[in-house]
């Protein structure tokens, strides 16, 4: 699986800061999986999923003026815990499954 932001900043039509990633390298099994599960705007795209996150300015994580200066670092550190999050995801979900199988 490969998480790479593609696009960011202020929503004009919601007024909302936000971070779009593509998902890569993923089954279509895990693809509708995460479309179930994660938060924020989950599409399935010819064989990509695209994540839209939507925050408030308190919460923006690019919105500091640290993340302006070393914005690259910024944007690695939201894509790994991005890869984070969605591994945990589907991993808890292996792991049900696979429970489910022993019982």
């Amino acid at each position: 699986m490969q998480v790479k932001i593609v696009d960011y900043g202020l929503s004009k039509a919601s007024r909302q800061y936000y971070i779009t990633y593509k998902v890569t390298g993923l089954n279509t099994d895990d693809q509708k999986m995460l479309q179930a599960e994660v938060e924020g705007n989950v599409e399935l795209k010819g064989g990509q999923t695209i994540i839209t996150n939507y925050y408030g300015q308190n919460h923006y994580p690019f919105g500091s003026q640290a993340a302006h200066h070393r914005l690259k670092d910024f944007i690695a550190n939201e894509e790994i815990e991005m890869t984070v999050y969605l591994a945990s995801i589907l991993e808890d979900e292996f792991l049900q499954d696979k429970d489910q199988l022993k019982k």
